[in-house]
């Protein structure tokens, strides 16, 4: 898989969850993918400051990227 096309995929991934953060008043943005292994995200509005974020970044962000794009072993949250 080149490059852009993981990009691709990874967006398609943050498409689909991203309703359910948009519905809680939060949001998510691809930052950057390192080494085609680890995307960089960052939360956005409630998300940011919300304490189950960190699960909701393992159980449903980086279960949703890996189901698009298995390759991906991480998904990280960068802060603003």
């Amino acid at each position: 898989m080149t490059t852009q096309e993981l990009t691709t995929k990874v967006e398609q991934a943050l498409d689909e969850i991203r309703p359910f953060l948009q519905n809680d008043g939060g949001d998510i943005s691809l930052v950057s993918i390192e080494d085609d292994k680890i995307v960089n995200v960052q939360l956005q509005g409630a998300c940011v400051g919300c304490s189950v974020n960190q699960m909701t970044l393992k159980s449903g962000v980086e279960m949703t990227i890996k189901k698009y794009a298995p390759q991906i072993e991480r998904v990280v949250s960068i802060s603003q």
